[in-house]
C-alpha cells in the first residue's frame, strides 16, 4: 500500500472482539490544519447551519461543513445564500462548500467566499437531489472526468486556501469511476478528498459500501475521508478498519443526535461506550438548539426549522408529542412545550 502523505499519530492499542487494532486520533490535517481529531460533519442542504454546526463542535467534532452554496452570482445576495455562509461568532473552521457546473464560475465563487472568510473550500460533487443534478452539478459531474479535472484545477489555481472535493463512488453501478477521480483530484492540487460510498442513482437507498473507498486508498496518497451510514461507535471502528481512512464525516446520523461525535470519540480513544446520554442533557441540547433558531433565522422561520429537529430528536420516543408540537406557533411557545414535555418525562421515570 502507498505511503499517506497525512501527518497521522497512532496510539492506543486494545483487542476488540478478538481483533487487535491501532487507533488513530488527532490525525487528520487540511493543507495547513491540523484537526483535534478525525470526525466531521457532513454538509447537509437546510440542516448544518450555524446553530447546529456550533453545537456539533461543541459535542466533539472536529469541525463542519457548511450548506452548499451555489456559484451562480446571482444567488449571492438572496436571504437564503447568505445565512448559508453566515459565520459569525462560530468557533473552528470556516470550512464552505459550493456547487456549480462551471469551472470559470466555481473559481470565482470560490475567490467570493475566501473573501467573506472561508479557510477551506470544498467542491461538491457528492448531492444526488435532482435539482442539482439536473443543472449537471453535483454527482452528476462524475460522468464527465475532463470536465471534473477543469473545475479542480481553476478553483484550486483561484484561491490560496485549501480546496477539498466531496463526491460518490461513481454515476451508477456500471460507472464506478471513484479511483479516476481520486487521482483526478490529487494531480489537480485537491488536499482531501471525501466520498460518499453510494452512486448518484443509488441516493439514500440500500447500504453505503465501502470497497470503493478502500480501493481509492489503496491507489492514492491523498488525505482520504469515508462518508455514509456511520451512526454508530461501532460502525465508525469498522469502517476505519475497512478503509484505513484518515477521517469520516457523519451527515444524517447527526440530525436529532449531535453528541454522537462525543460516542464515537470515547469509543475510539478508550474501546468502551460512553453511558447513554440522560433525558436531562437531551432537553438541556434542545432548547440550547432550538433558542439559537429562532435568534438566527428570526421568529417566524426558525419556529419552522425547529419543527423538523425536534422530530429528529424525538423521533423514537414521542410521536404525539411531535405532533403537537408541530402546531405551535411562536417560539416562546415551542421551548415551554420543550420543557413540560421533560417534567411529563421526569415524573413518569421517578413513577
Amino acid at each position: 500500500m502507498m505511503q499517506r502523505s497525512c501527518d497521522c499519530s497512532f496510539f492506543h492499542q486494545f483487542v476488540l472482539n478478538n481483533y487487535e487494532i491501532r487507533l488513530s486520533k488527532v490525525s487528520i490535517q487540511i493543507g495547513p490544519y491540523q484537526l483535534k481529531n478525525n470526525l466531521i460533519l457532513a454538509p447537509m442542504a437546510g440542516v448544518t447551519d450555524r446553530p447546529f454546526r456550533q453545537l456539533c463542535k461543541d459535542l466533539g467534532a472536529a469541525t463542519a461543513v457548511s450548506e452548499m452554496v451555489s456559484s451562480n452570482p446571482l444567488l449571492r445576495n438572496t436571504r437564503k445564500s447568505l445565512l448559508r455562509i453566515d459565520h459569525e461568532g462560530e468557533t473552528g473552521l470556516r470550512w464552505v462548500q459550493i456547487a456549480g457546473s462551471e469551472p470559470e464560475m466555481l473559481a470565482a465563487a470560490a475567490i467570493y467566499n475566501v473573501e467573506q472568510g472561508a479557510e477551506i473550500i470544498d467542491i461538491n460533487m457528492g448531492c444526488p437531489a435532482k435539482k442539482v443534478c439536473r443543472k449537471s452539478a453535483g454527482s452528476a459531474l462524475l460522468a464527465d472526468e475532463g470536465l471534473v479535472a477543469e473545475i479542480c484545477q481553476q478553483v484550486v489555481s483561484a484561491v490560496d486556501v485549501p480546496v477539498t472535493l466531496k463526491i460518490r463512488t461513481g454515476v451508477d453501478e456500471a460507472h464506478k469511476n471513484a479511483v479516476k477521480i481520486a487521482s483526478i483530484a490529487e494531480q489537480s492540487g485537491i488536499c482531501a478528498l471525501t466520498i460518499h460510498g453510494r452512486t448518484r442513482e443509488a441516493k439514500f437507498t440500500g447500504n453505503a459500501e465501502y470497497r470503493t473507498i478502500r480501493a481509492v486508498r489503496d491507489s492514492t496518497n491523498i488525505t482520504l475521508i469515508a462518508n455514509g451510514d456511520i451512526d454508530s461507535p461501532e460502525k465508525a471502528l469498522d469502517v476505519l478498519k475497512q478503509t484505513n481512512v484518515d477521517g469520516l464525516m457523519i451527515g444524517r446520523a447527526a440530525q436529532g443526535n449531535p453528541w454522537i461525535f462525543q460516542q464515537i470519540n470515547h469509543f475510539l480513544e478508550t474501546g468502551s461506550r460512553l453511558q447513554a446520554i440522560e433525558t436531562s442533557e437531551i432537553v438541556k441540547i434542545m432548547i440550547r438548539h432550538i433558542s439559537q433558531l429562532h435568534e438566527f433565522y428570526g421568529e417566524q422561520q426558525g419556529v419552522r426549522v425547529a419543527r423538523k429537529h425536534v422530530g429528529w430528536y424525538l423521533k423514537s420516543s414521542s410521536p404525539d408529542f411531535i405532533k403537537y408540537f408541530n402546531q405551535i406557533q411562536g417560539p416562546n411557545g415551542q421551548l415551554i412545550a420543550i420543557d413540560s414535555w421533560f417534567n411529563k418525562q421526569r415524573l413518569t421515570e421517578v413513577g
